[in-house]
């Protein structure tokens, strides 16, 4: 980040041992010497109670300074038990693993210049030596984030940045005409590599959307374009192959294990593994979602039968109609709101049953069962009675052989631009912290033209 732009040409100590050296014409000082933590809500006492103001959430306070001023409300619901904050204020997000994740903004556009926001934030507000713009990339740039996360009291998911820390720490503080162009060099450059971040999202969005069109196309029409059809009695499928049969799952498998009506008990360091719904997900087994419990738990909760290798682990609550292939070498039961489906292998091999699981005509079933629930809940027999098309197995391992060469090509594009939405965010974290702690001297920066910016993104 250094070699790209200029350092200053003079430092001096810090005195202060994580910060190093900073340049010769900032003043070290701490946080509550250039803004006021937790404004007063005294000085609302001359607004009327049915006046709105808007309200954040946490959800409304975004990871790259957004913030959703959507929500309104009167004052009188929410001056009680709620953070308040004014027009122009910074938010920080105190609470893990809202913190890590970057939630901070300044608040602007609100509603009568007035926000009340979850009591998870800590407010900040700018006094005459500082501006609201450095501020908000100081307690976003990785110095400040690592101090921080060492100073977090509490446990586990419950983990917050004191205010304490925040108003003892300790920053070099630019003049106020170097913090605006610093702010203005930083809001040019980070919006620029947002726009590339957005367009590495999209891409994986449209591969995703692709993969599932290859996978609905190649279990519902087959991959022979010549071959016979007939109408499926399904409007919206249309013709399927005149060989296909049109069955459902409880047919086709030789046996489906459903679990008890509640989940075994948690044993910490039990040699067994109970699945959870959150176990399953977009077609993987995820180990970290489950849970240990003992032999005791194991033997009763497999009375029903245990699960073998081949069969189809599938969620009938929270998220609906997930599947993945049951994990090797592990022994485990089902948790609450999971099957095993065993598909008979001279009727449909595996691979093809948790791919028709995730195809359009297994799909709009779940969907249309789970319409009106909050849950999404699906009872056994509906699960049994989700309708799949069978093709003959010879056809089935084709399909297969053609979907996973198409899925090694989708994975490898999608690892692909997820790394570099990862490097782009390192490189938007690095610009920030060298930026504000004074590494890169951008005080003769100037914006580019409309033209010269664009050549530099596509570039």
């Amino acid at each position: 980040m250094v070699g790209k732009y200029r350092a200053y040409p003079e430092y001096k100590p810090s005195d202060v041992e994580w910060l190093g050296e900073v340049p010769s014409g900032w003043e070290v000082k701490r946080i509550k010497n250039t803004a006021e933590l937790n404004p007063s809500k005294s000085e609302l006492q001359s607004i009327a109670a049915h006046t709105d103001i808007t309200f954040l959430p946490m959800e409304a306070i975004g990871e790259t300074g957004s913030i959703d001023c959507s929500r309104i409300k009167p004052i009188r619901e929410v001056i009680n038990g709620y953070t308040y904050l004014g027009e122009g204020d910074v938010c920080l997000a105190k609470i893990t693993p809202c913190f890590e994740n970057g939630k901070a903004a300044i608040m602007r556009g609100l509603v009568n210049g007035i926000a009340f926001a979850t009591t998870e934030v800590i407010p900040l507000r700018c006094r005459t030596t500082s501006t609201a713009e450095f501020l908000y990339y100081l307690i976003t740039c990785s110095p400040f984030k690592e101090q921080a996360e060492g100073s977090m009291y509490g446990a586990g998911g419950q983990k917050r940045v004191a205010d304490s820390f925040v108003a003892n720490y300790h920053f070099a503080a630019p003049p106020l005409p170097e913090q605006r162009q610093i702010a203005k060099f930083l809001d040019h450059e980070t919006a620029k590599i947002d726009r590339l971040i957005e367009r590495q999202e999209k891409l994986i969005a449209l591969l995703e959307e692709k993969r599932q069109a290859v996978i609905s196309h190649a279990v519902t029409k087959g991959l022979n374009p010549g071959a016979p059809m007939r109408h499926s009695g399904i409007d919206w499928l249309g013709d399927i192959p005149a060989h296909w049969e049109v069955n459902k799952i409880k047919n086709i498998c030789s046996k489906i294990i459903d679990c008890k009506n509640r989940t075994p008990d948690e044993v910490p360091n039990g040699a067994y593994y109970v699945v959870r719904t959150s176990s399953i997900r977009d077609g993987e087994f995820h180990k970290e979602g489950g849970y240990q419990t003992d032999y005791a738990s194991f033997e009763e909760w497999t009375q029903r039968g245990v699960p073998k290798i081949g069969d189809i682990l599938f969620t009938r609550e929270a998220p609906t109609g997930e599947a993945c292939l049951a994990p090797a070498n592990l022994d485990f039961c089902l948790g609450q709101r999971t099957m095993a489906l065993r598909p008979d292998s001279q009727i449909m091999t595996s691979k093809f049953l948790l791919y028709t699981i995730y195809g359009p005509l297994v799909r709009d079933q779940i969907e249309q069962k789970s319409k009106g629930s909050t849950v999404g809940h699906l009872r056994v027999g509906e699960v049994g009675n989700l309708p799949c098309l069978v093709p003959p197995i010879d056809e089935q391992q084709s399909i297969l052989d053609h979907l996973t060469g198409m899925h090694s090509k989708f994975r490898k594009l999608t690892a692909n631009a997820l790394q570099a939405k990862v490097l782009l965010k390192e490189r938007r974290t690095a610009l920030i912290s060298a930026a504000v702690t004074g590494k890169i001297d951008v005080r003769d920066w100037h914006a580019p033209d409309e033209s010269e910016s664009l050549a530099q993104e596509v570039a």
